[in-house]
């Protein structure tokens, strides 16, 4: 048995192993620390209820009203970035650093201008709310 022969009995056997155990073991951690929190939590006298209580305050979070723009601004100009590398990769033979870079680019300009368009709106619901209260 040569290494050649060794190498293509061992490369499946470790791609199924990764693809579907390192998955499940996550998946079980995830859920094993989650119960030892609770367990360690009933152990210090909290009853279930005020343990489930505790857990579903703490894990919620506030949600962003402007979640949906964000990601509308970040694909628009992901999608510009890519068709525009695409483009000047075909008329000036760019190599593949240079198309990345413009992706990269593009969307870090599509953050800054959603940064922009939500400063702007959260300073006019911040005066809106003061204007509000001093009412």
């Amino acid at each position: 048995m040569t290494g050649h022969d060794l190498q293509e009995i061992l490369v499946p056997i470790f791609g199924i192993l990764f693809t579907i155990g390192l998955p499940l073991l996550l998946v079980f951690w995830i859920i094993y620390t989650k119960h030892r929190e609770k367990m360690r939590l009933i152990e210090k006298g909290f009853t279930p209820e005020e343990a489930r209580k505790f857990f579903s305050e703490s894990e919620k979070k506030p949600r962003n009203p402007y979640g949906a723009l964000k990601w509308g601004i970040l694909f628009l100009f992901l999608g510009a970035g890519i068709f525009t590398a695409n483009v000047l990769q075909e008329l000036y033979d760019f190599n593949d650093g240079v198309t990345f870079g413009l992706i990269m680019l593009s969307i870090g300009l599509g953050f800054v201008v959603y940064y922009l368009l939500v400063r702007g709106k959260l300073n006019d619901d911040q005066s809106n709310k003061q204007n509000l209260t001093n009412n």
